[in-house]
């Protein structure tokens, strides 16, 4: 009856039940009772570690302590004596506060060069400040001018153009200019309506700074006969194609023209964010009402 019993263990069984709960038992607890016993492991701070806490606390306090760098603008420097702009060396110029690049350029032209605070005037690359601060130190040695005047006495009469009013052919017979200078020339004077002054040439594709100095001794411009831009019917489509003016800087003035129902003047524009003082100056001969 036992056997049948499908509840039944044997007393075999039973004992092998046992033995293995026992062995459970102890791989578990064994462990656990070992470490219960053994010595912890005790937890030092030895004097480098307390040096090494108080050395990264230190540089914390350097970097949020040290006063943030202030950034001024660069201002330009009174000649010490007075000098002659030919002779100036590129350090000399970057003494006055022009950049290297700067002093680079005006050298392109002292090389050549230059006869009278007029002609400095030009230099593209001289601010109007340092020009107001070295213009009464300025001298130009006599050799130089007398130079200057042999060189359009003993050679050939230059003959100016007007690259306001001249086409191709004209533009060509330019000693340095030749068919595709001529031609970007033009595309720029018509994108432009016009040239107001000679270092725009600059703007021109492919035209550099050596290629200007050689040809801009050959060029006049007739201010006179510049296409401007009605700002109270211009379109923003026509605005647009002036290459001085991207979408946005269009899009506030037509947007300042409708609020307004028209400008009074042509200085309202610079009512728009987007237009500083320098880049109205830029823009304002070619803009009427």
């Amino acid at each position: 009856m036992k056997e049948n019993n499908p509840l039944y263990i044997s007393k075999r069984s039973k004992n092998g039940i046992l033995i293995f709960i026992v062995i459970a038992l102890i791989v578990v607890f064994i462990p656990r009772f070992l470490h219960f016993f053994s010595e912890k492991e005790k937890f030092v701070i030895t004097s480098s570690d307390i040096q090494e806490v108080k050395d990264n606390q230190s540089k914390r306090t350097f970097h949020q302590d040290y006063p943030k760098r202030k950034y001024t603008k660069k201002k330009f420097s009174i000649p010490p004596n007075k000098f002659d702009p030919n002779s100036y060396s590129e350090k000399q110029w970057m003494y006055l506060g022009l950049s290297k690049k700067q002093a680079a350029i005006v050298l392109k032209f002292t090389n050549r060069g230059i006869y009278s605070n007029e002609q400095l005037k030009k230099i593209f690359v001289i601010p109007p400040q340092l020009f107001e601060l070295i213009k009464d130190s300025t001298f130009y040695a006599k050799k130089s001018i007398e130079k200057n005047q042999n060189f359009h006495t003993e050679n050939k009469p230059i003959i100016l153009i007007d690259v306001n009013m001249a086409n191709q052919e004209k533009l060509e017979s330019i000693p340095g200019v030749g068919s595709f200078y001529a031609k970007n020339i033009l595309k720029y004077r018509d994108r432009l309506g016009g040239f107001v002054k000679k270092e725009q040439l600059l703007e021109v594709w492919k035209m550099d700074l050596e290629k200007y100095n050689e040809i801009e001794k050959f060029i006049i411009i007739n201010v006179n006969v510049i296409r401007q831009v009605h700002l109270n019917s211009v379109s923003a489509e026509e605005f647009k194609q002036h290459p001085y003016f991207n979408w946005n800087i269009v899009n506030s003035i037509v947007k300042m023209r409708t609020q307004k129902s028209g400008f009074k003047r042509i200085e309202e524009i610079k009512e728009s964010v987007l237009i500083d003082e320098e880049f109205f100056e830029k823009i304002k001969p070619y803009l009427s009402l």
